[in-house]
């Protein structure tokens, strides 16, 4: 068994999102004591965002690619590989401005790449290319967005469902911590919650 870890939180100490993927990480490989984790923080490690040239060598032919192109590809190429070999996929993020910080975002545009991880049929749908992998996503927020009143403005959760499904992971839970800066009862028994499922998963 493998799990690919992604960290995506700014805060390299005190996060919460990352308190929590050190619990989940630690369940699981007590769980898969020959398991494999590969970690990938992508704040200390930054993945750089999509240039020109990566763009051009995403849609051009492999048996048309020059060394220039090759270059320009080959972190999109290690990226999904490590993805497709995966058993499990674990993303701890925070909720910036109400979506994804921009550092999870880079590495989502290395990794959504057509022919790649999705396709396009003759009919003019999607369909995804990545198989048999089951993601877990920690997520924290400063407010809280389980209200009617609040769900409109999170666009972290179905951002992540619409996007990791269309390369093929449909199988996808979520663990919110919302509240960390706004409502500490709310954060504490969300906080409990959160462990309890982790334990359990």
């Amino acid at each position: 068994m493998k799990l690919l870890r992604i960290d995506a939180s700014s805060r390299i100490e005190n996060s919460d999102s990352r308190k929590l993927a050190d619990q989940f990480q630690q369940q699981w490989q007590k769980s898969n004591l020959n398991g494999k984790v590969i970690v990938r923080d992508i704040i200390n490690q930054p993945i750089p965002h999509i240039h020109q040239k990566t763009i051009e060598g995403f849609y051009t032919p492999q048996e048309a690619f020059n060394e220039e192109l090759t270059r320009a590809t080959s972190l999109s190429n290690t990226l999904i590989s490590e993805l497709k070999e995966t058993d499990v996929l674990l993303i701890s993020t925070p909720m910036y401005n109400f979506g994804v910080p921009s550092a999870l975002k880079a590495w989502i545009d290395h990794i959504v790449r057509i022919n790649k991880t999705f396709g396009v049929s003759e009919e003019g749908s999607f369909f995804g290319m990545v198989k048999d992998v089951k993601a877990y996503i920690l997520t924290t927020a400063g407010a809280v967005y389980a209200t009617d009143e609040m769900k409109a403005s999170n666009f972290l959760q179905p951002y992540l469902q619409t996007v990791l499904g269309l390369i093929g992971i449909t199988d996808i839970t979520f663990l919110p911590l919302e509240g960390t800066t706004m409502d500490t009862v709310v954060f504490e028994q969300l906080k409990v919650d959160a462990l309890k499922r982790i334990a359990q998963i």
